[in-house]
């Protein structure tokens, strides 16, 4: 799979943020806010963009999961390692690196979706997409709208504001061209019917599925 890797520097009194990055897969699809972090003995790694989960630890404190990342362990250390390169080489500018792929630009996908209903949300499902099997976007809603259902990508709530005062939110990931948006979102919504539809003619409830969170927002950048 064709991806280019793009590293911002950040200054050194950030804690232990030394650096973000941003991949686009295929030229068509971006991943924003991946974190580039330095732990205690100095040694660089790399931390997905991460959502606050309703589920709780032992010692009562929430669990935090990551909203998209590599699914093999082969396909994770050749992006992380692509990334942090791209981190050591770029001195203080910015840096791009390409990993090129004798495959179509577009990466291939797949979808999974669990429908559900919870009074008074107009959330109405949540999809997993799948890259070429070699990454996954968790938390992609299917919201209910004034006709018909829609698409909206995992966000977080930045510190700005509309013209009316209401928070402005920011897509973690998302389709970058219109073509692959609408083969995307077409494929979620599809998905979603079809899975409705079965659970109704099954006659069972439809259920939240418990790998599936619905995000909290959180302002600023996703929780590390």
């Amino acid at each position: 799979m064709k991806y280019t890797v793009k590293v911002n520097k950040v200054r050194k009194n950030e804690g232990n943020l030394r650096g973000f990055a941003t991949v686009v897969f295929g030229e068509s699809f971006k991943v924003t806010n991946i974190a580039i972090l330095e732990n205690s003995e100095g040694n660089l790694f790399v931390s997905m963009p991460r959502y606050r989960s309703s589920e709780v630890d032992e010692k009562n404190n929430y669990i935090y999961k990551d909203i998209c990342n590599p699914i093999t362990r082969e396909f994770r250390t050749e992006l992380y390692d692509a990334i942090l390169d791209g981190y050591k080489n770029a001195g203080n500018e910015n840096r791009e690196v390409t990993k090129e792929a004798n495959e179509l630009e577009m990466p291939s996908f797949a979808v999974k979706v669990t429908p559900y209903e919870r009074e008074g949300n107009n959330i109405k499902g949540l999809a997993r997409i799948y890259l070429d099997d070699s990454f996954v976007i968790n938390n992609v809603s299917v919201i209910q709208g004034k006709n018909d259902v829609f698409v909206a990508m995992p966000s977080y709530k930045t510190k700005q504001t509309d013209k009316d005062g209401k928070a402005v939110y920011q897509d973690i990931c998302f389709p970058i061209t219109k073509e692959f948006r609408e083969r995307l979102y077409r494929e979620i919504v599809e998905t979603y019917k079809e899975e409705k539809a079965k659970a109704v003619d099954s006659a069972h409830p439809i259920k939240k599925d418990e790998f599936m969170q619905v995000s909290d927002k959180e302002e600023g950048l996703p929780i590390r």
